[in-house]
């Protein structure tokens, strides 16, 4: 499985990519070990399973290049982005 993911640190900053091992990668961005995401501590937010890398790779490139896609995607977390 490939994954597109959000992450959220403690300053309510958003971050988000694709990856084959959810868990591993997540461990990268709290362990200081992505020059993006380094010193700070991250919380899951939301994910998306797919079963190939180019489904995931396109979801985080429509959600980088099409702010309206980003938009739609933040309504869907609202929730979650609240609570966490």
């Amino acid at each position: 499985m490939y994954y597109f993911y959000v992450i959220k640190n403690e300053n309510n900053e958003l971050y988000y990519g694709y990856t084959a091992d959810l868990k591993k990668r997540f461990l990268q961005h709290n362990n200081g070990e992505n020059f993006s995401t380094k010193k700070h501590i991250w919380r899951l937010v939301f994910y998306e399973a797919y079963f190939s890398d180019e489904d995931a790779r396109e979801r985080e490139k429509q959600i980088k290049q099409f702010g309206q896609a980003w938009a739609q995607l933040r309504r869907r977390m609202k929730k979650f982005l609240n609570e966490s």
